[in-house]
């Protein structure tokens, strides 16, 4: 059969799968480890690749993690049980300056930064695709939960099909030209229990692993004592202050607070329940106010990384949803954009926190289509 007639293959060649070569990212968890099972069991030319992005020493011990110490082990031990090629690359200097430098600088200076969206970006889908390219691979496939849809103008990102595993809040900044080489075979199972299911019939021995949890590179969630490691003198004590000017006490260091924080603040005894409201890096000063103040319509975004069909042009504007937190369901907005690279989104209903440093998602209004998304780049407008 001529090649441009044969069927095409489940990732979308029209080659058999002994012919197709697949990288498979592996971070040691089970999600990556089905992803590669599988493709090994269909009958792929599969090879494992897992990068080393922080101090192997320092996470030996912990749990939760993901590609260093014990993952690195255990993703070796899935290749050894199912019988494909694996290699550790080291990336620790790469990840240091493409995502933990700018973590520490984006909290120094206010914001709420959103580390696995650069780490996807800057290294997952840059540094190691380029890799999966000079490996002589037809694509390179991944354990994100998102659906990678052929669409009329090309493939289309899409929302994983289970809503509690959706991970497309983190993948906005993938550009069209990184998603025909990307393949995500997790992204249709209805929940986790059928990749555990889908591991345990492998024969997986990460089968009943934990999912990873917070950062990979901060321990128990402490992002302060991150950032003072990585930038000495980083926690200088200020004053809380009232938005309207009154000193209600101090703090340790602006790092410890982030928008919309209400717990913790350390000004018990007052009458209203206040917030964290605007971080005033240069005073030294965390601004805190009523819950009211947190509320906004308007988003500024800038990077955008447009998915969606024809250019992002400047005389049009889009009806859309946005997601301004991973956490948050998509609302009903307008993108108006500014420059190609930047806009202003308009909320149709307020949201409370809208954080600089934290991503705004464009999503297909009543539809799962990603249709790319921004940066938040300051405060309320």
């Amino acid at each position: 059969m001529a090649l441009d007639t044969a069927p095409l293959n489940s990732l979308g060649f029209p080659k058999p799968p002994s012919e197709t070569r697949v990288v498979v990212a592996m971070s040691g968890g089970v999600d990556s480890s089905v992803v590669a099972a599988e493709l090994k069991s269909q009958g792929y030319d599969v090879v494992g690749v897992t990068l080393q992005l922080y101090d192997h020493g320092a996470a030996l011990a912990r749990k939760g993690s993901c590609c260093a110490g014990q993952d690195i082990h255990d993703a070796r031990r899935v290749a050894e049980a199912m019988g494909f090629p694996h290699y550790v690359l080291d990336y620790e200097n790469v990840f240091r300056e493409a995502v933990i430098d700018e973590f520490a600088d984006s909290y120094l200076a206010g914001a709420t930064p959103v580390p696995c969206i650069r780490c996807n970006e800057r290294v997952k889908f840059k540094d190691l695709l380029a890799t999966a390219k000079d490996l002589d691979a037809d694509c390179m496939a991944t354990g994100h939960y998102i659906r990678r849809i052929e669409g009329r103008h090309g493939p289309e990102l899409h929302m994983a099909a289970d809503p509690a595993r959706d991970q497309s809040y983190f993948l906005f900044s993938t550009t069209p030209e990184q998603l025909a080489f990307l393949r995500f075979p997790l992204g249709g199972l209805a929940s986790k229990a059928e990749t555990r299911a889908l591991a345990e019939r492998h024969g997986l021995s990460v089968a009943d692993k934990p999912d990873s949890q917070d950062i990979c590179f901060v321990p128990q969630g402490n992002y302060a004592a991150v950032i003072e490691k990585l930038r000495p003198g980083a926690a200088e004590a200020g004053e809380i202050v009232h938005a309207d000017g009154r000193v209600l006490g101090t703090h340790a260091g602006v790092i410890h607070y982030t928008i919309g924080q209400r717990r913790g603040l350390g000004i018990g005894g007052l009458d209203e329940p206040l917030y964290v409201v605007r971080l005033d890096v240069d005073r030294r000063r965390v601004v805190v106010g009523p819950k009211e103040m947190l509320s906004t319509r308007t988003v500024p975004v800038r990077e955008v990384n447009w998915l969606g069909d024809g250019a992002f042009d400047l005389a049009a504007e889009w009806t859309v949803s946005v997601r301004v937190r991973s956490t948050r369901p998509p609302r009903e907005a307008v993108i108006r954009p500014l420059s190609p690279t930047e806009a202003e989104v308009e909320l149709i209903a307020p949201e409370e926190g809208v954080s600089p440093g934290q991503a705004c998602v464009f999503y297909q209004t009543g539809g799962s289509r990603v249709l790319g998304g921004g940066w938040i780049w300051r405060g309320r407008a």
